[in-house]
């Protein structure tokens, strides 16, 4: 409950003072609070499942993208537009594949477990987000890093859709 109470005094801040000290605070703390929780979930002990695993690492882009911003706002060093990301491509992009997979197999009377290609849309997905954040930190390398960055994500929900497109049309596994 101190994550999600952390957490939503966050974002009210964000929506009224987007610039505030008292924001960097508030996301700083939700952000430890976010991830003491993920810690506590123990995702290590996932790694058998891929299927759960994604979610774990998903998740974890909402105590980093909290920690972002709370930085953006007490330093010059961190641009904001990572914070963005973090939660945006980060978060909910690999938590939208996730469900995604996970949600088609199970629906089409498939077994639950994620495969190889799975695991490699995954891959793209997340490395499609930290490709994305890094931009934000190598303005020397941006373009090339928001090119594999686009790429890695179109590949990633292209391979879902031509891998997972065939579950979503045909009869019951």
């Amino acid at each position: 409950r101190i994550a999600l109470g952390a957490t939503a005094a966050a974002i009210a801040l964000f929506a009224v003072a987007p610039e505030s000290a008292p924001l960097a605070w508030a996301a700083l703390a939700a952000a430890f609070a976010q991830a003491a929780r993920l810690v506590r979930w123990r995702g290590g002990a996932t790694g058998a499942e891929p299927l759960v695993t994604i979610l774990h690492i998903g998740y974890a882009f909402i105590p980093l993208g909290l920690a972002l911003l709370g930085l953006s706002i007490l330093t010059s060093a961190v641009p904001q537009t990572a914070a963005l990301h973090a939660f945006g491509a980060g978060a909910i992009g690999t938590m939208i594949l996730a469900v995604m997979t996970r949600a088609t197999l199970g629906h089409t009377g498939r077994t639950l477990h994620a495969d190889r290609m799975t695991i490699a849309l995954y891959a793209a997905i997340v490395l499609a987000a930290l490709a994305r954040l890094a931009a934000a930190f190598l303005p020397g390398m941006t373009m090339t890093l928001l090119t594999l960055s686009g790429a890695l994500w179109c590949g990633g929900f292209l391979g879902f859709a031509i891998v997972y497109g065939r579950y979503l049309t045909r009869p019951r596994g």
